[in-house]
């Protein structure tokens, strides 16, 4: 009887640690925050912990679905704080670079693909809660509509009309062919070079004449309150950022959220992360990250590789 109670437990545990990334990376996808997404992990732990693990035909479905009904209840709580925010909203950015340490956690080492972009995930802040937990399963992690029927509480065809709602929303913001990342990295390396070298005209050469730039502070630090439209207007504000602080800051290529990016630092610290969405060979959106709470994470992933 003592060999069986200390047996389920571990038997648990096991379980739960097998299934923890994909847990993880359903979290993250529907709340676009970090710290959030852990939390949501944790909490699946602890109801995953007190059930019976042997009851569960599918314990993968059952963690699934917890984490995800959790992550439409955190969206729902979320939203007239994310309406008061100041400034653009931006999700929190997943970076990876060299040298990163083999013992950090799945969560932290997590290698994401082209369809949970940045751009893709502020996109996805349009859709109301139910949409995106249903596009995001249906679409990132092939979950047929008898899935969503479980994890929703909903008829199938509900749920094929939900998840057709969405992928229409999407469609319409997403640029109709999507850049190779050879053609990403290449912007993104001309953009931070025109930076670095503080020449305008190869920054506007880099940007479509309709480009948009969007800074995330928070309240917390300097940032653009509103989105910046046009090429000459977001080459203007970076310079002029540059003229009002001359300090010297240093540029590194990162891997932000599948897509490649650039970490500006200053002063030995994570000053900001800047990524970018590419349609028709120039970049059509620039994202800055620049909220400390939102930075954490990634300062402490780069710190061996870049700022250490």
């Amino acid at each position: 009887m003592e060999a069986d109670r200390n047996e389920r437990p571990l038997a648990t545990e096991a379980i739960f640690t097998r299934h923890r990334a994909r847990v993880f990376a359903v979290a993250y996808r529907l709340v676009g925050a970090v710290s959030d997404a852990e939390d949501i992990v944790q909490e699946t732990w602890l109801r995953w912990s007190g059930i019976d693990a042997k009851e569960v035909r599918s314990p993968e479905a059952w963690l699934v679905t917890t984490a995800s009904r959790l992550g439409i209840d955190h969206l729902r709580r979320l939203k007239t704080r994310r309406e008061s925010y100041v400034g653009p909203w931006l999700p929190e950015p997943i970076v990876e670079a060299a040298n990163i340490d083999p013992a950090l956690s799945p969560e932290d080492k997590l290698s994401l693909a082209d369809e949970v972009s940045l751009a893709l995930l502020h996109m996805l802040e349009r859709l109301a809660p139910e949409e995106r937990a249903a596009f995001l399963l249906h679409e990132a992690f092939d979950y047929g509509y008898g899935d969503l029927a479980t994890i929703l509480g909903k008829s199938e065809a509900a749920c094929r009309q939900i998840v057709s709602r969405a992928r229409r929303r999407v469609a319409d913001e997403r640029p109709r062919f999507e850049a190779s990342r050879a053609e990403h990295a290449r912007l993104a390396a001309a953009f931070a070079t025109a930076l670095a070298t503080e020449n305008p005209d190869a920054l506007l050469a880099s940007l479509r004449k309709d480009a948009i730039l969007y800074s995330d502070g928070g309240g917390k630090v300097a940032a653009a309150l509103n989105p910046i439209h046009g090429a000459d207007r977001i080459s203007r504000f970076f310079f002029g950022i540059r003229k009002k602080f001359p300090q010297p800051y240093r540029d590194e290529p990162i891997t932000v959220n599948g897509k490649p990016g650039i970490a500006l630092l200053a002063a030995g610290h994570l000053h900001s992360i800047i990524c970018f969405d590419v349609a028709d060979d120039r970049i059509n959106i620039v994202y800055i990250v620049r909220n400390p709470d939102k930075l954490r994470q990634a300062a402490r992933l780069l710190r061996a590789s870049l700022i250490g």
